[in-house]
């Protein structure tokens, strides 16, 4: 263990920003001067906040099904737990849990979906075996509270999947086949027409593993569409319609005297349509979106290892319209306007397994309604910048919420950068603590954050070499805690936190051919957070002559606290590809993970894989 970490450092001693070759530019971007727009929503950059751009290049280039390993490496202060090799699950055993700065349990990152909010309506968690890369074009990450531009459930930031669409004129596409470890197994396609002013697309993955373990059994389908006409230079509109269907087998903890016996199935579904505006001066639009869930579980054992007599079930939803409009009344100055509505909830019941009988739990849903401004404006030729926004939302279940921000860029040099900024986060109670079992209470408020940070950046070399630091101290306030009261368990807004610490990374594009990039973060709290690693270091080389790319990596984590350990590891992967052909040309890759065999968990009771091997093709048409 110890040579491992040494490896670790000595190698992260060298080491940063993908590949200079011009394929694979378009990695993970630090929001400067660029405007990012999602579908139908206010520019992310008018957040004062630490902002990154994961690009295709970096996601098609990690040979990743899955979005969420590909933002751990790249967003210092992100952790997501795991349970094995494949498959993140739902209820006991599940993991895929998002922690960003030490703040996430309890679903306070916010996923989003072309700016649309991705949550299980009844326990309000995230649904982390849906977000596949195959559909996914880019990410925007927010390391701060979102709460301004997106509400609840953004308190510790924010994660947003920008789909793909066609860029090509005529028709393009490409299909991947991988296998490997575990009788792993993954298939995808993807393709997109675009004549004049048309776009369409569409993509459709499979994947199952046997799993690491026994009874760890996993698959996935997901298919996506979309459709978009640009009326005009000014106007677009388009629609989109993602299906994902998913079985994750969860044998327990090995801790336990004998198999747990569980499997969660998911069917997810979501759809929206949209009208944008593009002026010189203004821009903006409208979009109305509408996910739908449905999940069976079977939570195997009982207290007594006897096999439960039900099955339980819950279907959600969340339905919503969200409009907004930037627009520049004069040189330097940015406003965004907006408002968004939402509508969620869902039921949860039991059935038997003997007669099908129905027990019913909950069916409850929730309205919020909420109206946001925020300001960016530039002074002395863009060397200060000043930023203030303020949102308020109103439920109909605990009234309304205030959320204020505000912060500063300055410029002091043309290849530096200092910001300053202030925001408050928040996110509201589930449905699950609000009237689910004995705990319920529906008299809940909203867990709120106050949040702080600095960051210094600079640029070197014509921008080749990019190096940032950020620090930040974090507030949080009426967390919702299970307490005794009376005897009973009784769930009460009572709980707080402090997390500090800093992040730094650094990205050296070092020739056509090598770049390297690193980050590294520190977490302090005041209390014991399971998920949230005290350290957490990153670094990858990327070589590419010729038609041949070569990747090494390193995973360094400290003082991860599980339930009842404190994991320290250390993680060594490596990859190469070869291209072949040029107009239509076929990769093909080969990709160990965990190459040291180290022995580690995430979650405690589930030991992940040692290495780890994955061999693919992929041809581009």
């Amino acid at each position: 263990m110890k040579s491992s970490i040494i490896t670790a450092a000595v190698i992260m001693s060298s080491v940063g920003v993908p590949a200079a070759n011009p394929s694979l530019v378009d990695t993970v971007r630090v929001l400067d001067e660029l405007v990012v727009e999602s579908a139908v929503k206010a520019p992310v950059s008018l957040l004062p906040f630490n902002s990154k751009i994961i690009g295709s290049a970096t996601i098609d280039n990690s040979a990743e099904t899955n979005v969420l390993p590909v933002l751990q490496n790249h967003i210092p202060g992100m952790f997501v737990t795991e349970r094995g090799l494949a498959g993140y699950g739902v209820s006991g055993g599940g993991a895929g849990a998002v922690s960003i700065r030490g703040v996430g349990g309890g679903n306070k990152v916010l996923f989003l979906i072309d700016g649309q909010p991705q949550w299980a309506g009844v326990f309000g968690h995230s649904l982390p075996d849906t977000y596949v890369t195959n559909d996914v074009q880019r990410v925007e990450v927010v390391s701060g509270p979102s709460s301004v531009l997106y509400g609840s459930g953004a308190m510790g930031g924010s994660v947003n999947l920008i789909t793909r669409q066609a860029s090509k004129e005529g028709f393009s596409g490409s299909v991947r086949i991988i296998g490997g470890s575990y009788g792993t197994q993954k298939y995808g396609a993807k393709a997109g027409y675009r004549y004049d002013r048309l776009r369409v697309f569409a993509a459709a993955s499979y994947e199952s593993s046997d799993g690491s373990r026994r009874g760890m059994g996993y698959w996935l389908a997901n298919q996506y569409v979309s459709l978009s006409y640009d009326f005009s230079k000014h106007w677009e509109a388009g629609t989109s319609m993602m299906l994902t269907e998913t079985k994750a087998d969860n044998p327990g903890s090995v801790n336990r005297p004998q198999p747990l016996g569980m499997w969660a199935k998911q069917l997810r579904t979501t759809a929206s349509v949209f009208v944008k505006n593009r002026y010189d001066i203004a821009s903006g639009g409208i979009q109305a979106y509408y996910n739908w869930g449905k999940h069976d579980i079977d939570d195997g054992l009982d207290s007594r290892n006897m096999p439960r007599t039900y099955l339980f079930h819950s279907k959600d939803f969340n339905m919503g319209v969200t409009m907004y409009q930037t627009v520049k009344p004069w040189a330097g100055n940015d406003v965004s306007v907006g408002v968004d509505f939402k509508h969620w909830g869902g039921q949860a019941y039991n059935t038997s397994k003997i007669d099908g009988g129905e027990s019913p739990i909950v069916d409850r849903h929730v309205n919020e309604i909420a109206g946001y401004a925020m300001m960016q404006q530039s002074f002395f030729d863009n060397i200060l910048n000043l930023n203030a926004g303020i949102r308020l939302e109103h439920s109909s279940q605990f009234g309304n919420q205030w959320v204020p921000q505000a912060g500063l860029v300055l410029r002091p040099l043309s290849e530096s950068r200092v910001k300053f900024c202030y925001g408050r986060g928040f996110r509201s109670p589930n449905i699950r603590e609000l009237y689910m079992y004995g705990p319920r209470n529906p008299d809940l408020q909203p867990e709120e954050m106050d949040s702080y940070e600095i960051e210094l950046r600079q640029w070197f070399l014509g921008r080749r070499i990019n190096v940032g630091v950020s620090l930040y101290h974090i507030s949080g306030n009426n967390l919702i805690q299970t307490v005794m009261l009376d005897g009973a368990a009784r769930n009460v807004n009572t709980g707080h936190f402090t997390n500090k610490g800093f992040e730094i990374d650094a990205a050296y594009s070092i020739s056509r051919n090598w770049t390297v990039t690193a980050n590294y973060a520190y977490l302090h709290t005041d209390a014991q957070i399971v998920g949230a690693p005290k350290n957490k270091l990153f670094g990858e080389v990327v070589y590419t002559p010729g038609r041949w790319q070569f990747v090494a990596d390193v995973t360094g984590i400290w003082g991860l606290l599980t339930e009842e350990s404190k994991e320290n590891y250390a993680l060594l992967g490596l990859k190469a590809a070869y291209t072949l052909g040029q107009k239509m040309p076929i990769t093909v890759f080969l990709k160990g993970e965990n190459l040291t065999a180290t022995s580690y968990q995430i979650n405690y009771g589930f030991p992940m894989p040692r290495a780890t091997i994955m061999a693919g093709a992929e041809w581009k048409f």
